[in-house]
C-alpha cells in the first residue's frame, strides 16, 4: 500500500508552486484532481513546446494526476464541486488572493459542511485576512519573489546579479505546502478536524535565505556576490582544467588545506604560507591563490584533476551540463529513471525521490485537458 493511497486531493492549480506540491502528493499515492478552465487548462500548458510538443513546466509538475474541466464560475458546477469536497480530503489552491473565497472555496466557508477537509492557500506573499500586510494583492511570479527576498541580492557576480535557473521560489513554496499538508494529515488522525494552511512564497524563500541573512546580522555586509564560487570559503567553486572542461572543488578546513597543496598542487610548502595560512587569509589573497591554482590545472585534463582531488580526499564535482545529467552514471546505475505516459507518448520522469521500491510509490500519466471529466462526473452520478 503507498503512504497516501485513499487520500484525494482537489487541486485548483496552476503555474508550478501548487502543481509540484500536488504531484509530491500524487507520487506518493494520493488521487489528484486536477480542476482546470475548459478552455485552454492549466497556463503552464502552454509555456512552451519543447517535451514533443508539450510544456517542459507541464511535464515535469503533472504526472500521476486526473484532469477535470470545469467552470467554476458556472451555476452548474456548484453541485460538482459539492460531491468532490465532500469526498476529499485535501483542497490545494494557488488562484489570486481573495479567488477562492469569491468562489466560496475559503477554509472559513467550507469547514462547518466538510469539517473533515485541510485547506491549502497558496500565495506570493500570504493570503490569511486578519494578518494581510500590505502586500498582499500584489502579483507574484518566481522571479519577482527571487528579487523581493533578496536573493538576487546575493547571486551573481559583483557586476551583475544572476537569478537561479530554476524556479527555486515556486519549489520552496511547494515544497513547505507539501510538508505542511502531511503534518495536517497526521494532525487529523488525533483531532478528525481539517485546519487551514496559509504558504506565502515570501515566507518560503525567506527561510532559504537563512545563511546569508544572519550573515549580515545588525547591518553586516553581505556575502559578496562570487558566481559558481562560494562566497565565505576559498578555494570552493569552479576552476577550469586543461581539456576546456571545469572541475568544482571545496576544500574545508587547514587538513585538507594541507593536502590539497601537497597532492594536487604539489607545492606542500605553500600550507603554511602566512598568505594562504586559513580562510580568511585565502579570502583575503583570493586573486593570488587563483592564479597558481588556474597554472596548475591547466596542466591537467579534467579527468586527471577529479583524480588528484580524490587521492587527497578532496570534495569534488564535474560541472555538468543538462545532458550530462540526463546520462549521469549514478543515476543511472540507481536506476533512478522511470517512463510515464503522456499524450505524446511514453516521457522518461525520475522516480519519487526517497523511494526505490515501485509498490512505494506511483507514477502514471500526464493527463490531457478534460481527460477525466467524464468518468469523475460518472463516479458522481452526474451526467
Amino acid at each position: 500500500m503507498q503512504p497516501l493511497e485513499g487520500i484525494t486531493v482537489l487541486a485548483l492549480e496552476h503555474a508550478i508552486a501548487a502543481p509540484f506540491c500536488t504531484r509530491q502528493l500524487a507520487d506518493l499515492g494520493a488521487r489528484v484532481i486536477k480542476i482546470e478552465r475548459p478552455d485552454g487548462g492549466d497556463f503552464a500548458r502552454a509555456y512552451d513546446e519543447r517535451v514533443k510538443g508539450m510544456s517542459s513546466h507541464f511535464v515535469w509538475t503533472n504526472r500521476s494526476k486526473e484532469s477535470l474541466a470545469l467552470d467554476l464560475k458556472a451555476p452548474q458546477s456548484q453541485p460538482i464541486l459539492a460531491k468532490l469536497l465532500a469526498k476529499a480530503d485535501v483542497l490545494v489552491q494557488n488562484l489570486a488572493p481573495g479567488a477562492a473565497a469569491r468562489l466560496g472555496l475559503s477554509f472559513e466557508q467550507l469547514h462547518a459542511q466538510f469539517p473533515q477537509l485541510i485547506v491549502c492557500d497558496i500565495s506570493g506573499y500570504g493570503d490569511d485576512p486578519v494578518h494581510a500586510g500590505p502586500y498582499r494583492d500584489k502579483k507574484a511570479y518566481d522571479l519577482l519573489i527571487q528579487s523581493e527576498s533578496g536573493f538576487l541580492s546575493i547571486t551573481g557576480t559583483p557586476q551583475q546579479q544572476v537569478k537561479a535557473g530554476c524556479s527555486i521560489a515556486d519549489i520552496s513554496a511547494g515544497m513547505y505546502a507539501y510538508s505542511n499538508i502531511l503534518a495536517a494529515l497526521i494532525e487529523r488522525q488525533q483531532t478528525g478536524l481539517g485546519r487551514r494552511i496559509d504558504i506565502s512564497m515570501l515566507e518560503s524563500m525567506t527561510e532559504w535565505m537563512g545563511f546569508p541573512l544572519y550573515y549580515s546580522f545588525e547591518q553586516q555586509a553581505a556575502p559578496p556576490k562570487s558566481g559558481a564560487a562560494h562566497a565565505t570559503i576559498f578555494p570552493y567553486g569552479p576552476f577550469a582544467t586543461g581539456d576546456e572542461k571545469q572541475v568544482l572543488f571545496a576544500v574545508q578546513n587547514h587538513r585538507e588545506w594541507c593536502l590539497f597543496c601537497e597532492i594536487v598542487l604539489e607545492a606542500p610548502d605553500l600550507a603554511n604560507n602566512p598568505h594562504y595560512i586559513n580562510n580568511s587569509s585565502r579570502i583575503e589573497n583570493r586573486a593570488l591563490l587563483t592564479a597558481i591554482i588556474v597554472k596548475k590545472f591547466a596542466q591537467h585534463t579534467q579527468r586527471e584533476i577529479i583524480a588528484l582531488l580524490e587521492q587527497a580526499h578532496i570534495a569534488n564535482a564535474g560541472v555538468n551540463t543538462l545532458a550530462d545529467l540526463w546520462q549521469h552514471p549514478q543515476l543511472q546505475a540507481r536506476q533512478r529513471w522511470d517512463l510515464v505516459d503522456s499524450p505524446v507518448g511514453p516521457l522518461p520522469a525520475l522516480k519519487p525521490v526517497g523511494r526505490t521500491a515501485p509498490e512505494d510509490y506511483q507514477m502514471t500519466a500526464i493527463p490531457a485537458l478534460g481527460q477525466h471529466t467524464a468518468k469523475i462526473l460518472a463516479e458522481l452520478a452526474l451526467d
